[in-house]
């Protein structure tokens, strides 16, 4: 788990917001989140679309995802985080 520096950028805080919402953050970490999100309101802005979205498309399951079909996006989301 990533965890955020004192002073966070924005790209950080967009890049651990799903571990916000799944409260699977540290109390150290949520608190810097909150902290920023107090001060900066494009990122108050995405976590709120952030919510919208998952409520407009529900929660999904593992099960859903043919297995195949999910270690693709796997792939694809590794290799899209190595080339940032």
């Amino acid at each position: 788990m990533t965890r955020l520096s004192p002073d966070p950028a924005c790209r950080e805080i967009v890049e651990v917001v799903t571990d916000y919402l799944e409260d699977r953050m540290p109390a150290e970490d949520r608190a810097i989140f909150e902290q920023h999100l107090g001060i900066c309101r494009g990122c108050r802005n995405y976590l709120e679309q952030m919510r919208q979205t998952i409520r407009a498309s529900g929660a999904p399951h593992d099960e859903s995802l043919a297995p195949e079909k999910n270690d693709e996006l796997v792939r694809l989301f590794r290799g899209w985080k190595s080339r940032k």
